[in-house]
């Protein structure tokens, strides 16, 4: 909409959201636009899965002799069925919410202009508390980079969560003579923010990262946003004192920012690091010359080297037999789950690696999965195949096939041994359910009530014997 108001199109610009009976309007609006050389937008064109072969055909028809003003504008989120050539043939734009703490807020501020800044009947007020919601806005979304440390799940937060926030913050001040934090409070967190949270823990999250900038004292000037001082309420003034400001920021923001540990930093430099590089693996060239063999054939090498030491499948109906569930001993219903999420990864290995061996001699199409694949075993990584139903793990693909088979070996033991001693707790899929478990089994023998019994630990400075 800038861009049509600065190129003086608002005459000549016709818009439609795209849903069930708005595809021949625009089909009709394309017609008329490409003869009058208008611009038009079509909204949201990925909700119109049905129509979109037609779309690629009205692209396909688009030529020169069309009015030289005419523009055809799509959005659309990402979809497999959005038609490959209409992509081709335009100009792609991506919007994604900006990485780093100071280009968040720089962003905020950058749509913001002195009149929206003074928009209100308390302005004062009205810019002290926007910058604090701006503030919480890049929290939220720059937290994501801290991993599981920053949010339990990572959400999308978008720009519109905020705008609601800041279009409410001006009614309220502008119809109430008294500033009510705890509704702005509940409003920001519960509603607005907090439609998109879904984890228990996060909804405690964020309504403490909102109480911790929207308060009384961030219309002091100076109030600190950090235990450093180094962000902080300034004192208020026009667009560019803001712009001025945020700019001096640091780049890279200290977890302190956050209100995290220093040590939240390691894993997202380790996750950044690990990115890079993997990256860089992935544009390497796709050809070997390590012992004369092609790439085709070392991939089947590995791939027969993996095969070669693949386990046997569990029998899931035998070991039913042999460890029933049982009241008294939760631990026959863990190693029961835990040998079916064993399987599945086993079969589907089984099953690709026989896929990939095939399609490497042209036995059978190579797919877009088996592609992915032979490049993933070329560059000593996981396929994402195996690592979508095998366990957790950062290793490269020779360390987590040897890791694998440990595994395997621990539950084969369990199985052939009976209930062990001792157990490998990250040997298991789901650690959670042993933890469970073993609170059942406890609960049960002493007939305590299982909400009463938590674990206890004890940090030792040293090795004990």
């Amino acid at each position: 909409m800038k861009l049509v108001e600065t190129m003086d199109m608002k005459s000549r610009y016709q818009t439609i959201s795209l849903g069930q009976g708005q595809e021949p309007k625009a089909e009709l609006m394309i017609s008329q636009g490409s003869t009058r050389g208008e611009w038009i937008l079509l909204q949201n064109t990925h909700l119109s899965v049905s129509w979109l072969p037609k779309l690629e055909a009205i692209v396909e028809g688009l030529s020169p002799d069309n009015n030289p003003g005419f523009r055809l504008w799509m959005t659309a989120m990402p979809s497999p069925k959005f038609p490959v050539s209409a992509l081709q043939n335009s100009v792609k734009m991506t919007m994604e919410p900006p990485t780093g703490l100071r280009s968040n807020l720089l962003q905020t501020y950058e749509l913001f202009d002195d009149k929206l800044l003074m928009d209100c009947k308390k302005p004062n007020e009205y810019r002290k508390i926007l910058f604090a919601f701006s503030f919480f806005h890049a929290i939220v979304q720059d937290r994501r980079k801290f991993g599981a440390i920053g949010w339990n799940i990572p959400y999308a937060f978008t720009f519109e969560d905020f705008d609601v926030c800041r279009r409410q913050l001006k009614i309220f001040l502008d119809d109430y003579d008294t500033i009510d934090f705890t509704v702005l409070n509940y409003l920001g967190s519960e509603i607005n923010y907090g439609g998109r949270v879904t984890d228990d823990k996060d909804v405690r999250l964020i309504k403490s990262i909102l109480n911790r900038f929207v308060n009384a004292d961030v219309l002091v000037d100076d109030a600190g946003f950090s235990s450093s001082g180094t962000y902080k309420s300034i004192v208020v003034g026009t667009r560019e004192d803001y712009i001025n400001y945020i700019t001096s920021l640091p780049l890279n923001p200290h977890p302190e920012a956050f209100g995290l540990h220093a040590n939240a930093e390691i894993i997202t430099n380790q996750n950044e690091t690990r990115l890079i590089l993997e990256n860089v693996q992935m544009i390497q060239p796709r050809s070997s010359s390590g012992g004369g063999k092609s790439r085709e054939e070392l991939i089947g090498d590995i791939a027969m080297s993996i095969e070669e030491k693949m386990p046997k499948a569990f029998d899931e109906d035998a070991i039913g037999e042999k460890y029933p569930t049982d009241y008294n001993e939760s631990m026959n219903t863990v190693l029961c789950q835990e040998v079916g999420k064993y399987n599945r990864l086993i079969l589907k290995m089984i099953e690709m690696l026989a896929d990939i061996k095939k399609a490497l001699v042209g036995d059978v199409v190579m797919s877009e999965e088996l592609e992915g694949m032979g490049n993933a075993m070329f560059d000593n990584l996981v396929p994402g195949g195996w690592a979508d139903v095998g366990f957790l793990s950062l290793k490269p693909l020779a360390s987590w096939m040897s890791e694998m088979l440990v595994r395997v070996d621990f539950l084969q033991k369990w199985i052939d041994n009976g209930t062990p001693a001792v157990y490998w707790i990250s040997g298991f899929f789901f650690p959670q359910a042993f933890l469970t478990a073993t609170l059942q089994n406890y609960a049960r023998k002493h007939v305590i009530a299982i909400d009463e019994l938590s674990f206890e630990f004890k940090i030792y400075d040293e090795v004990t014997h």
